[in-house]
């Protein structure tokens, strides 16, 4: 059986690895990086807290010891379901079994303006990207003599509300009260502004009540300007217009406040749903395609406990993972297929800065906030993290900058041009 993954994200990732030395089973692993990204803590490093390499591992160490992976660095174009055939960037790959685990991407909601001038933060490069313009935007601010153009530059605006929104604005805020104003004296930080704008009238809607209101206490206690009901129209790349009328002179504008899946053409689009998320059976297959599976964000599975879809973070990708993963297995020892797909719901947390974090856990029914919750975030998510010795630099940083209040990741990378000789 020759099984095509397409997307080494938390799910496709899982799946490869819970297939590697099965007999009977070749695996090819697509992506588009040659390293896998650990997208919760993308916004430590968007604010100078990790290094890039810190939550990125190499796909071809994961599998060095394997003996049916294969791997290759491609952009997904578009599939041919009728050929059995997903076509790349570089050629046409026949599989058997085609797995579509290639996540979602940002969200505009169809602003051009928007997509052109705010930032996104779905990758590691842009979250270098979000690095690189606000340390320079200090460093312009140092010549600026304009009033309103040097406020410009020191506003930052963050749209969405969720736990990359929350998170990103604590951790914005804790730069601006411990680390930048000894970086650079010559500037008033009290100035700076960091609004959060959320369409919603609260922040964190996908967890409790109490969550919630505890994430928006905590955020106003960071410094954070936090405006719900705020729905944002137009971003020029000078200035930030909402529905209201009312704007915001900034330079930065971090866009968390959607997601979309990233459909391949050749997917019928009387399948794609809201999100632009691919509907799919209980076994994960698409209608009409008895081997055409899809897992994690891209994939709307509606069952009676998540009838617009299971929630697109990691622990569903993972687990949509190992249950397809026993579902393949069981099909080549032609054993009886596995029972429909359930996702277990074990929580969901979210960090707003030191020793402020809020836990939620479904069963039993618990709410965890303040100090005992910000190390339960940080002690899941170094677990989830690949490989030892990314884990161990993670924890030394994270001790580092608890101790000194400091992150010493603050570098700025510009391209030169060599003169020939």
């Amino acid at each position: 059986m020759k099984v095509v993954i397409a997307g080494a994200g938390f799910g496709g990732l899982r799946l490869a690895r819970r297939l590697q030395n099965k007999p009977g089973i070749e695996v090819m692993l697509i992506d588009r990086y040659n390293y896998h990204q650990f997208q919760p803590l993308f916004y430590q490093v968007a604010t100078a807290g990790l290094d890039a390499s810190n939550i990125s591992f190499p796909l071809r160490k994961v599998f060095q010891k394997s003996r049916n992976v294969r791997l290759r660095l491609e952009s997904i174009k578009a599939i041919r379901p009728e050929a059995n055939k997903l076509i790349t960037d570089q050629e046409e790959i026949s599989y058997d079994v085609l797995v579509l685990a290639m996540g979602a991407g940002t969200n505009f909601f169809g602003n051009g303006q928007i997509t052109e001038h705010a930032f996104s933060m779905k990758s590691t490069v842009e979250a270098l990207q979000i690095r690189h313009r606000i340390l320079q935007n200090f460093e312009d601010a140092l010549h600026v003599r304009d009033d309103q153009e040097l406020q410009r530059l020191m506003n930052i605006v963050i749209v969405g509300g969720g736990p990359t929104g929350v998170e990103l604005s604590g951790a914005l805020a804790e730069m601006k009260k411990y680390v930048l104003p000894k970086d650079y004296p010559e500037l008033d930080f009290g100035k700076m502004n960091i609004y959060l704008l959320e369409g919603s009238p609260r922040t964190l809607a996908a967890m409790s009540d109490r969550s919630s209101r505890q994430s928006m206490k905590y955020l106003e206690q960071l410094g954070v300007q936090l405006m719900t009901g705020a729905l944002v129209e137009a971003y020029d790349g000078r200035e930030v217009t909402l529905k209201n009328g009312n704007t915001i002179p900034s330079n930065t504008v971090i866009w968390a406040a959607g997601i979309k899946g990233n459909v391949p053409a050749g997917i019928d689009q009387e399948l794609v749903v809201r999100g632009n998320r691919i509907r799919v059976d209980r076994q994960c297959r698409i209608a009409g395609h008895q081997n055409i599976f899809v897992i994690g964000d891209l994939a709307c599975m509606e069952t009676p406990a998540f009838p617009q879809g299971h929630p697109q973070v990691a622990p569903a990708a993972i687990q949509q993972a190992d249950w397809l993963a026993r579902n393949l297995v069981n099909i080549m020892g032609q054993k009886q297929l596995p029972v429909e797909f359930e996702y277990q719901d074990k929580g969901a947390m979210a960090t707003v800065g030191r020793n402020l974090a809020v836990v939620d856990i479904p069963k039993p029914k618990l709410h965890f906030s303040g100090f005992f919750a910000w190390m339960i975030w940080m002690s899941l998510h170094l677990m989830l993290i690949l490989g030892v010795k990314n884990r161990l630099f993670v924890f030394m940083n994270w001790l580092y900058n608890y101790i000194t209040y400091d992150q010493n990741l603050r570098l700025i990378f510009k391209e030169f041009n060599r003169e020939k000789k």
